[in-house]
């Protein structure tokens, strides 16, 4: 009969409702005051630990590049050097077909040779004028004497006046003589004479020895070699029998350790940033690489000042944009990989100090 009552069941059933109340009533405030507690405690500690550092991701790795280019002016007639190719300081990239300016060497050559002669027959022309002078002193006393004796007779009567004034012509004209032998004389001497710039060679043979010397280092400057240890790029360039202008870059090189980064930090970022503050350094090609470094320098203007199409802020339509400032970033370590130019990394820097 027990068994069979319903009210025992009821009971029984309802036993569990009043131990599950209590429970729920403390879960409840645990979580609207617990949970939003941890979350500041985490804010908060993400907060202190992430102070004093700015970070960014608009960074990439730069290294000194050397545009070389042709001195002289000819066709390419042999290639050393192909793409990626590392090269030392010295190292032969390419010939310009030497030829021409062998020719030229030997032009100089004999430019010197006739400089040479003219100087000779310029000193024989020098001894030849002193003859002159000579030559014309004793014209001048010849007619001087005649003059005399000429004179004496037309103060005789004994004499015409034709032939006195004929002896009088005669002695102007050996002075005359005279002076023009001195004037050559003079001509030839300062046509010997050295100038100041080169003291004791002749300025003919100076200037064809300048030549020869022009010649020569045309003549060595067709085989252009590496002005700096690194790595062959845009080699595509150099094509035997292709025609090189001078000063028309021909390949260049990506100097070998030089690398450093360049991060373009925000503008708000900057307020504690100082030259020699210590960053780390991560690269997206190598997920591991860390590198130390620190910071070399602030740029003077932001990225838009340097684009080429800067923006123009004067039409109405201004809309104010935060600007990016480079920052170069100095590399301490040696890296285990290498540092490729333009490879993006991510740079933070510790400003607490």
């Amino acid at each position: 009969m027990a068994e069979a009552d319903p009210r025992i069941e009821t009971v029984t059933s309802a036993d569990p409702a009043p131990v599950e109340k209590p429970r729920r009533k403390l879960l409840r405030p645990i979580l609207m005051f617990g949970v939003p507690l941890v979350v500041i405690a985490a804010i908060a500690l993400w907060w202190s630990l992430s102070g004093g550092t700015v970070s960014t991701d608009n960074a990439y790795v730069q290294q000194d590049k050397v545009s070389v280019a042709s001195d002289v002016a000819g066709r390419i007639v042999e290639v050393a050097v192909k793409e990626n190719q590392s090269v030392k300081a010295g190292d032969l990239l390419f010939r310009i077909d030497p030829e021409p300016y062998r020719i030229a060497v030997a032009q100089a050559d004999a430019a010197i040779a006739s400089a040479q002669v003219q100087v000779t027959t310029m000193q024989a022309s020098y001894v030849g004028t002193g003859a002159d002078i000579q030559a014309a002193r004793d014209r001048i006393a010849s007619a001087q004497q005649d003059y005399d004796r000429q004179k004496a007779l037309m103060d005789r009567g004994f004499t015409t006046r034709a032939r006195f004034e004929q002896a009088q012509h005669a002695v102007e004209q050996a002075r005359a003589s005279y002076q023009s032998a001195l004037a050559g004389a003079e001509e030839a001497r300062a046509k010997l004479s050295s100038g100041s710039a080169v003291p004791g060679v002749n300025p003919a043979i100076a200037a064809a020895r300048a030549q020869r010397a022009k010649a020569l280092l045309d003549l060595e400057r067709t085989a252009r070699r590496a002005p700096v240890d690194g790595v062959i790029s845009q080699a595509d360039r150099l094509q035997v029998g292709q025609m090189m202008m001078s000063g028309l870059p021909a390949v260049t090189i990506v100097r070998s350790g030089g690398s450093w980064i360049e991060a373009n930090f925000k503008e708000t970022d900057l307020a504690d940033m100082r030259v020699g503050q210590s960053a780390e350094v991560r690269f997206d090609a190598y997920p591991g690489l860390k590198l130390k470094g620190h910071v070399a320098s602030i740029g003077s203007q932001t990225g838009s000042e340097t684009s080429v199409l800067p923006a123009q802020n004067a039409n109405g339509n201004w809309v104010k944009v935060t600007q990016r400032v480079p920052v170069r970033i100095a590399i301490d370590e040696k890296s285990q990989r290498q540092l490729i130019a333009g490879l993006s990394a991510e740079v933070t820097v510790d400003t607490s100090k």
